[in-house]
């Protein structure tokens, strides 16, 4: 999938973008990979606030999308670095009902649109991506799927918790920490919520999720190794 086509797919808040920025590679710093959808695009700056000096925090500088994304670019997100921790989400596109004539964000659609990745697809495509993101010898930190809000026009509030459920268990079999940034997400009041029925997130909130997604990385076991 070509960038300009999966920007038009998966949407992501352009203010996310703005402040998304690049990251300056520190030499002698262990390299840490952010891998999620917008939501993980708004926390991002954050976690490499609160890293900084720590590690080098790279992402891709797009929305990953659902898990079908995932397995078609993972190898070019990875790139040719070593890469000592990998912070790695998908879930809030692949529990989404979308519908091609949609004219709404991403063509999300509840009512007329198609599940985009079912829970037993979304079970196999996360059990390969983990293989996969295991070859490279990173330490993996699984980051659980953000809340979704009454009234999401194309996603229902009870899939989080059962794509969670589903996640989790994929997750214990292969022994990755879970960062739960769906318990934290449920903790954001109103203002740290872009708005009603919008599962993205103001600055606050954001930020509230960078800080725990920086301690989760650096309670892995990897680079708590390195900094003591």
């Amino acid at each position: 999938m070509d960038s300009n086509k999966a920007s038009r797919d998966f949407f992501t808040p352009s203010d996310d973008l703005v402040r998304l920025g690049i990251t300056t590679e520190i030499p002698g710093l262990p390299n840490v990979l952010l891998l999620g959808d917008s939501i993980s695009i708004g926390y991002t700056p954050f976690v490499r606030e609160c890293l900084a000096g720590i590690a080098n925090v790279f992402r891709p500088e797009e929305n990953c999308g659902d898990t079908v994304r995932g397995l078609s670019s993972l190898q070019g997100w990875l790139g040719n670095r070593t890469w000592r921790v990998i912070h790695f989400n998908w879930g809030l596109w692949d529990l989404c009902y979308r519908n091609p004539e949609a004219q709404t964000h991403g063509h999300r659609d509840k009512l007329a649109g198609k599940l985009s990745v079912s829970l037993d697809d979304y079970a196999r495509n996360l059990d390969t991506l983990v293989c996969r993101l295991t070859a490279t010898g990173a330490t993996l930190v699984w980051a659980s799927t953000t809340r979704v809000p009454e009234g999401e026009i194309g996603r229902h509030v009870e899939d989080a918790p059962r794509y969670n459920a589903v996640a989790a268990g994929v997750m214990r079999r292969h022994g990755i920490l879970v960062n739960d940034l769906y318990a934290c997400s449920l903790s954001i009041g109103p203002t740290g919520c872009v708005g009603a029925g919008d599962v993205h997130f103001s600055e606050e909130g954001s930020r509230l999720l960078g800080v725990t997604t920086a301690a989760a990385i650096r309670s892995s076991v990897v680079l708590a190794k390195f900094l003591s």
